[in-house]
């Protein structure tokens, strides 16, 4: 398992730095298996993505819905210690639908994350800081529609890997329902 997050980790620092003004977007996301706990659990409970806007705030994690929305969660309403103390879970079915019921009242009344430029991995580059968790997400780009990211929790060793592709797609179709 430390031989993944270290793969995982050296690919991040061979990338080159991105700044937060070039990921203004809709992203979505998928993990980077590396060992972490976490890993498969947010795609499980229908993980999207991110959006970053132009005024450097970000829904920091937005789920899809079977009706084609997407919905931000604010992640101040999920106890990181015990989604990580129970991380199997979190992989299951029954976890999958009961956060489909719950995922409502986990919604985010606005961005809940600001960008800014941060040194992480030995570069300065676009950083994701939780307004009410102790979490960092650094960035850095893969190409011109991709960008690698690691989520880093104060207290934590392990890093979450995670790849974001830029889509425009979904805000799209969203625009033509309403």
């Amino acid at each position: 398992m430390k031989e993944r997050q270290t793969a995982a980790f050296e690919q991040f620092r061979s990338l080159p730095p991105v700044e937060p003004i070039e990921i203004v977007g809709l992203w979505q996301g998928r993990g980077i298996p590396a060992g972490h706990p976490l890993d498969g659990v947010l795609e499980n409970l229908g993980w999207f993505g991110k959006r970053f806007r132009a005024d450097m705030r970000a829904d920091a994690l937005l789920f899809g819905t079977r009706e084609r929305r997407l919905i931000a969660i604010d992640p101040a309403r999920i106890p990181v210690c015990l989604a990580l103390r129970f991380h199997k879970l979190g992989r299951t079915g029954a976890a999958r639908i009961l956060f489909s019921y719950l995922r409502r009242g986990f919604q985010a009344s606005g961005p809940v994350a600001c960008l800014r430029i941060m040194r992480f991995a030995g570069a300065e580059s676009a950083a994701m800081v939780y307004d009410e968790q102790p979490i960092v997400d650094y960035f850095r780009r893969v190409d011109e529609r991709k960008i690698m990211g690691v989520m880093t929790i104060k207290g934590e060793d392990q890093i979450y890997f995670f790849e974001l592709e830029r889509t425009e797609e979904l805000e799209k179709e969203q625009a033509r329902t309403k």
